[in-house]
């Protein structure tokens, strides 16, 4: 255990919460593939949908862990995760069966979608299996969104996210949604009436609230074509629209990630649909973020060399790694750095906050 007083702005709690083994965060992509190609995506595509025996090592990892649990957290992401939803609901399913026999647990779970196949049946049936909240992307009005959030076959998606979106609104679900809403140089001018529009329709439901991001060169084959704001520029940009949101709604509908990325504790770990284990959702493909493998009986064969560097914040000389460990995450000679983002912005949430997405 780190000595607390040497992290700044770290409190106790964060760090007993991170190091502490009765509590589990799973991030597990039940699918690598995409109903989307938004034209600043980073993935690669290369892996397809979890096979049985990669399923069936999640479900067997969990059979070994839920009964030394108090808390578990299983964040669903992709690719589209709701593309492969048989495989999100038969984990569920083994999950929410194992809880029963461990009533201490507190067990939640998310999933970062796009939205488009998230219409009110799915949401229920999800709703069901202990999933309720969820990260949905906008990329601004519909005429801005449609040009970088592309479907597959080329189409827009924004009528039937904002569809979805409002039958969500209309329900009676127990249910939170992020909407993160991403900001570029081309919707910068119309974000103000966007936001004020968001606002109308959907942040005097308590269950919503809202999340500016501003798209970055993520490492995606588009980076050198794609106009992104600088870094003061986006800065300023972001906290000014933050401003208007809070003025208009509150400062309880803006979200705010913590000082702690979940790729720093110890026990939030990524499944790929391969099987492969690593520790960021944002360097999918970037060497370093492969850090060891799930076997079908459940055991996890981890490298301590791969994963030590990721943990590095918790030392008193490193402390800023905790914002994004990827930033400045020691290399093998030659190995390429493949992302270009920066850290966490100041200010904290609560310590279970996370923040995954696209």
């Amino acid at each position: 255990m780190t000595d607390t007083a040497a992290i700044p702005g770290v409190l106790d709690e964060e760090i007993l919460t991170a190091f502490s083994d009765e509590i589990l965060h799973l991030i597990v992509l039940p699918t690598e593939q995409c109903n989307f190609r938004c034209v600043y995506c980073y993935e690669d595509f290369s892996v397809g949908t979890m096979k049985a025996p990669v399923v069936t090592g999640v479900k067997r990892l969990l059979e070994r862990r839920i009964p030394t649990l108090r808390q578990l957290h299983i964040g669903w992401f992709g690719g589209e995760p709701l593309i492969a939803q048989k495989v999100i609901e038969d984990i569920s399913e083994s999950v929410l069966m194992l809880t029963r026999t461990a009533p201490g647990i507190t067990y939640t779970s998310e999933v970062t979608t796009n939205a488009y196949k998230l219409d009110l049946a799915t949401a229920k049936r999800l709703h069901k299996l202990n999933i309720r909240h969820y990260q949905i992307t906008l990329d601004g009005p519909e005429k801005f969104h449609d040009r970088t959030r592309i479907r597959r076959d080329g189409g827009g998606s924004f009528q039937k996210i904002w569809t979805n979106l409002l039958d969500l609104r209309s329900s009676s679900l127990d249910i939170s949604v992020t909407l993160r809403v991403h900001v570029t140089p081309a919707n910068l001018d119309v974000m103000p009436e966007f936001l004020l529009g968001i606002r109308k329709e959907f942040l005097k439901d308590s269950r919503f609230v809202i999340l500016p991001k501003a798209v970055g060169h993520w490492g995606g084959p588009n980076d050198s074509e794609f106009n992104v704001l600088g870094h003061a520029e986006a800065t300023q940009a972001v906290s000014a629209l933050e401003e208007l949101i809070r003025g208009q709604a509150g400062s309880e509908k803006v979200y705010r990630p913590g000082n702690v990325c979940y790729a720093s504790r110890p026990n939030s770990l990524l499944i790929r649909a391969s099987g492969d284990v690593g520790k960021c959702t944002v360097a999918l493909s970037d060497p370093a973020n492969s850090i060891g493998r799930l076997l079908e009986d459940g055991t996890l064969e981890l490298r301590e060399e791969s994963l030590g560097p990721w943990l590095r914040g918790w030392s008193k000389d490193s402390s800023k790694a905790l914002g994004c460990p990827l930033v400045g995450l020691p290399r093998s000679a030659g190995e390429p750095v493949l992302m270009q983002i920066g850290v966490r912005p100041p200010g904290s949430t609560k310590s279970g906050d996370v923040e995954v997405g696209k």
